[in-house]
């Protein structure tokens, strides 16, 4: 197990920080047929026949879609929308190479960027945020902008690697943020 996680984190996270940096860029093809690469944001869904992640289908309660925007290099986006998936939620996906401008137009606050923005029912979701916190926000409802897990926490949904401790933080109306949860305790 120490030499797994050794590997994990000597290999295969360099690779995946890489990506998501914009270095070592995949081909547009390798992010799966739920993704559409285009110079201008584009939106799909998920397809029927795609095996690889479950979809609503399979879960008895309807969730809200939720709709992902990455830069078309980050594979962890990917997995993070595989996480979300794989709980029920119907996930688009809008590949966009100008996130910063994005970030800033649904409110997500210097410092508390991530990799990925995603919107669910009026709420910003920025980075990789378990679906745990996702339903919690959903079923409180409270007065805020959304969610953020800033940086790319090893561990958390999508990001490969042993658990670290990580804060996910509610962003109120305001810009501020206060601690929403505590994962990899």
């Amino acid at each position: 197990m120490r030499r797994l996680t050794s590997i994990l984190t000597t290999v295969v996270l360099p690779l995946v920080l890489a990506s998501c940096e914009g270095r070592n860029d995949p081909p547009p093809e390798a992010f799966g047929p739920h993704v559409v690469a285009t110079p201008a944001a584009s939106v799909t869904s998920p397809r029927a026949d795609d095996t690889s992640a479950p979809h609503v289908a399979e879960h008895p309660t309807a969730l809200p879609p939720i709709t992902m925007h990455k830069d078309p290099y980050c594979e962890c986006c990917s997995l993070w929308a595989r996480h979300v998936e794989g709980a029920g939620f119907p996930v688009s996906v809008v590949v966009d190479r100008n996130m910063d401008a994005f970030k800033r137009s649904v409110g997500v606050p210097a410092g508390k960027g991530s990799c990925h923005t995603a919107q669910v029912e009026g709420y910003f979701i920025e980075g990789h945020v378990p679906v745990e916190d996702i339903h919690r926000l959903l079923a409180e409802r409270p007065d805020a902008r959304g969610l953020s897990a800033p940086g790319m926490p090893v561990g958390s949904p999508g990001m490969p690697g042993p658990p670290r401790p990580y804060t996910v933080y509610l962003i109120g109306k305001d810009g501020s943020s206060t601690p929403f949860s505590q994962h990899g305790q």
